[in-house]
């Protein structure tokens, strides 16, 4: 089984659905912005990713900077607390697989995470080849 906290909104997190679908795998997709987060949820997530809150945390896009959370000696309470608060602080893709939990920035960091790779040719959204006519990985 397959888990993907997703935001549709955003290319890296759909080009790592689409390789998932790819894959021949059909994940579970939480679109965490509507769902929210739970505390213990993104301790979980975050302790079998080995990830801190900090390096989590959404810089861009997201009301970090706003919040004062990218300044030096902010503790990891306080970014987790906001990212309850406002769940697009999480970075995503986040993705849980019998293999392991990442992280997947950049996309193709999820074929760690696939028991087979898609068929190639394949191509991000943006056109970059990621796996050739003879299915293996590029780059």
């Amino acid at each position: 089984m397959i888990v993907i906290h997703h935001n549709p909104d955003c290319v890296t997190s759909r080009n790592v659905l689409k390789i998932i679908e790819a894959s021949g795998e059909t994940p579970i997709v939480i679109e965490y912005l509507k769902e929210g987060w739970t505390k213990a949820q993104l301790l979980a997530l975050f302790a079998a990713a080995d990830l801190t809150p900090r390096e989590a945390l959404r810089e861009t896009k997201s009301p970090a900077a706003d919040l004062g959370l990218l300044e030096d000696g902010v503790s990891d309470e306080t970014i987790l607390t906001a990212m309850l608060e406002h769940p697009v602080l999480v970075n995503r893709p986040i993705v849980c697989s019998p293999k392991g939990v990442k992280l997947c920035r950049p996309s193709e960091t999820v074929l760690d995470l696939l028991d087979r790779l898609p068929p190639g040719p394949f191509h991000k959204e943006d056109g970059d080849l990621l796996i050739d006519a003879e299915g293996k990985r590029v780059g």
